[in-house]
């Protein structure tokens, strides 16, 4: 079995992909965005980080973290949501012979992925690539118009402007 060995940067920038287990016709997400919410705010309650920047769809999800200075560890963190999450919700999910002996939900993948931003270009394509997600998956017509992301807060503050990628041409760099 391989070894995944992971960056760890104190104080780093992150960009992650989770996805859940299901992927296909999947709405577990979006169908429990408030407990998902509350899992993530119990975790950053407990060990704090920033987050910048977010989109969660029906099967997958997107997040720009910036950890505490002196703090690399990301993956208890999402470990944590996950299994809260998962804890959450009633075990309705198709399960393989292998989770069921051990006792392991169906929900999520077993990895995520992550990317240390590198500098301001980075951070912004990341930030672009987050927002245009929905658009790109086709599950809304513009940035604006999907309710599950950090498009609204970032629009409020001058980041983005209300149509933005709204119409054709637009350069969305990412994913």
């Amino acid at each position: 079995m391989p070894r995944f060995i992971r960056a760890k940067t104190p104080g780093a920038t992150w960009f992650f992909t989770v996805n859940l287990q299901q992927r296909h016709g999947n709405d577990l997400l979006v169908r429990h965005i408030n407990v998902l919410r509350a899992c993530v705010a119990q975790e950053r309650a407990r060990r704090p980080f920033a987050i910048l920047a977010w989109v969660v769809l029906p099967e997958h999800m997107h997040w720009l973290w910036r950890l505490p200075l002196e703090d690399a560890d990301f993956s208890t963190r999402w470990r944590r949501i996950k299994t809260d999450f998962s804890k959450a919700l009633p075990v309705t999910e198709p399960r393989s012979p292998v989770r069921q002996q051990t006792g392991e939900r169906g929900i999520w993948q077993r990895r995520f992925w992550e990317h240390q931003i590198r500098d301001d270009a980075d951070l912004a394509k990341h930030m672009d690539c987050i927002h245009y997600n929905p658009v790109k998956h086709g599950w809304a017509e513009t940035p604006a118009a999907w309710p599950h992301s950090s498009f609204a807060h970032h629009m409020s503050r001058g980041t983005y402007p209300a149509n933005w990628a709204a119409g054709d041409g637009v350069d969305v760099r990412g994913e």
